[in-house]
C-alpha cells in the first residue's frame, strides 16, 4: 500500500493548490495496489505504475526545477535518463518495453523522489513568473494523462494474470436500460475549430481555424454492448467486406473475435474490468475496441464514424459533465434517459473519429524538447475525443485531441455513430 506524501510547505496560491491536488490524485489511484502490482509491465505499450509515478515527477524536475530553482540538486542525477520517456533532446532513455525490469529504484525511493520534488516545486512557486506557471500547468496536464494510463495499464496487467484480480473490491455498478439510439441533425456550414485561447490547451489543439462542414448526423449516445453483440452474432468478425484491409489483416493475425476483455463461458459472455470478471452488461457502452473494430461496426450499422470536426462542432457549448475518474467507478455507464441531444459526449469512453491525427493548418510545435510532446506522433494514428471514465474531469475540453494507432484497444475506447 502506497502512502500519500504531503509536502511540508503550505499551498498559498491557486497554482500550488492545484499542484498538490493533482499530485495527490496520482497516489490515490494506487491505494489498492502493492509494490509488486506497481512493477508489472504486461505489454510494450503499457508502463508500470511505479514508472508513471516517477516519470511525472521527472517532468517537473527536468523542465522546471533544474532550469529555474537556483541551487537545485537532482534527487539522483541518473534519474534524468532512467525516467525519460522519449524526449530525444533531453538525452538518452531506456527502451520502452524494458520499464517493467526496473526493480530499482524501489517504490519507497520513488515516493521519496516525489516528496523532494514536491517540496522544491512549492519553493519555486513562491518565485514563479508566468512562463514557469505555464510550464507547471503543462506538467499537471501531463500527469493527468498518466493518471488515466495508471488505471488502464493496471487493468491490462491484472487481466494478463491467471487470478484476474480486481482493481476495485465489490460488485460492478448496475446500469439502467440504455435509451433507444437515435440521430441528431446538424446543419454544418462554415465553422471554427481549435482552441480559442482561453485557458490551457496542448499545442496540437491550435491554431484555431475555419473550415466547411457538410450537414451531418450524430447518434444520441454511445453504442452499447448489446448492440455490439448483435454485430458479433451476425458474423461481424468473419466478414472481410466490413473491414479495412489492414484491419482485416489484424483480425486474422491476432485472431480477434470480440472486444478486448470479453470472454465466453458456457454460452454466456463475460468481461473483465476494474471489478474483475463479471457478466457482460448489455446496457453499458461497448469499450476497449480498436479503430478497426469501431469502423467495421459502423459500416455494419450502415453508418460511419464522425469526423473530429463534426464531434467538436456538436460538443462546443455542451457542459463538460459525465462519468470521469473522480467517480471512482472506472467503468463506462449507460446513457441517461433519452433526449433529442447527444449524450455522453464527455466521460465514459473515448470516442474514435474517422480523422487521422495530423496538424491543423499552420500548426507549429512548441520550441525545444517540449515540442516533442505531440507533434512528432502525427503519423499512423487516429483522433479520439471526449475523455473517459479514467480521465480527470478538469483535464478535458471540447478541443482536446487524444490519439492512438488504429490497432490499440487497452484504453477506454468506444463508438459513436455518424451519418
Amino acid at each position: 500500500m502506497s502512502t500519500i506524501v504531503t509536502p511540508k510547505h503550505t499551498a498559498t496560491s491557486s497554482t500550488a493548490a492545484r499542484y498538490l491536488q493533482v499530485r495527490r490524485a496520482t497516489l490515490q489511484l494506487t491505494e489498492t495496489l502493492n509494490a509488486d502490482d506497481m512493477m508489472v509491465q504486461a505489454m510494450p505499450d503499457a508502463s508500470p505504475t511505479k514508472w508513471h509515478m516517477a516519470h511525472t515527477t521527472w517532468f517537473f524536475e527536468t523542465f522546471l526545477l533544474s532550469e529555474f530553482l537556483p541551487g537545485y540538486r537532482p534527487f539522483r542525477p541518473e534519474f534524468r535518463q532512467v525516467f525519460n520517456s522519449y524526449y530525444k533532446q533531453v538525452g538518452a532513455h531506456p527502451v520502452r518495453m524494458t520499464r517493467g525490469n526496473f526493480s530499482r529504484p524501489t517504490l519507497q525511493q520513488v515516493l521519496d523522489y516525489r516528496e523532494q520534488v514536491d517540496s522544491c516545486m512549492l519553493q519555486l512557486l513562491d518565485r514563479a513568473d508566468q512562463r514557469m506557471v505555464d510550464l507547471i500547468e503543462l506538467g499537471l496536464h501531463h500527469e493527468q494523462q498518466h493518471q488515466e494510463l495508471i488505471v488502464t495499464d493496471v487493468l491490462f496487467a491484472f487481466w494478463s494474470q491467471p487470478l484476474r484480480p480486481a482493481y476495485v473490491e465489490g460488485p460492478p455498478p448496475q446500469n439502467a436500460a440504455a435509451p433507444a439510439l437515435r440521430f441528431v441533425d446538424f446543419g454544418g456550414g462554415e465553422v471554427s475549430m481549435g482552441h480559442a485561447g482561453e485557458g490551457f490547451c496542448f499545442d496540437n489543439e491550435t491554431p484555431r481555424h475555419r473550415l466547411l462542414l457538410a450537414p451531418y448526423r450524430l447518434s444520441t449516445r454511445l453504442v452499447t454492448n448489446a448492440e455490439y453483440l448483435d454485430f458479433i452474432n451476425d458474423n461481424g468478425y468473419r466478414r472481410p467486406e466490413l473491414w479495412l484491409s489492414d484491419g482485416w489483416d489484424t483480425v486474422c493475425q491476432q485472431q480477434w473475435s470480440a472486444p478486448l476483455y470479453w470472454e465466453q463461458h458456457d454460452g454466456q459472455w463475460f468481461t473483465f474490468g476494474a471489478y474483475g470478471v463479471h457478466p457482460l452488461d448489455p446496457h453499458a457502452p461497448v469499450c476497449h475496441v480498436s479503430y478497426y473494430e469501431a469502423d467495421a461496426f459502423a459500416r455494419w450499422a450502415q453508418a460511419r464514424l464522425p469526423l473530429e470536426a463534426e464531434w467538436e462542432h456538436a460538443a462546443y457549448g455542451v457542459p463538460v459533465k459525465g462519468n470521469f475518474v473522480e467517480s471512482r467507478c472506472y467503468a463506462p455507464r449507460s446513457a441517461p434517459v433519452g433526449t433529442n441531444v447527444p449524450q455522453q459526449l464527455y466521460g465514459d469512453c473515448w470516442e474514435w473519429t474517422a480523422s487521422p491525427y495530423v496538424g491543423y493548418p499552420g500548426f507549429r510545435p512548441n520550441p525545444g524538447a517540449l515540442g516533442e510532446y505531440n507533434g512528432k506522433f502525427m503519423c499512423n494514428q487516429f483522433v479520439l475525443r471526449g475523455g473517459s471514465c479514467g480521465t480527470p474531469q478538469n483535464h478535458i475540453r471540447p478541443t482536446y485531441r487524444n490519439f492512438f494507432p488504429p490497432h490499440a484497444r487497452w484504453q477506454f475506447m468506444g463508438i459513436r455513430l455518424a451519418s
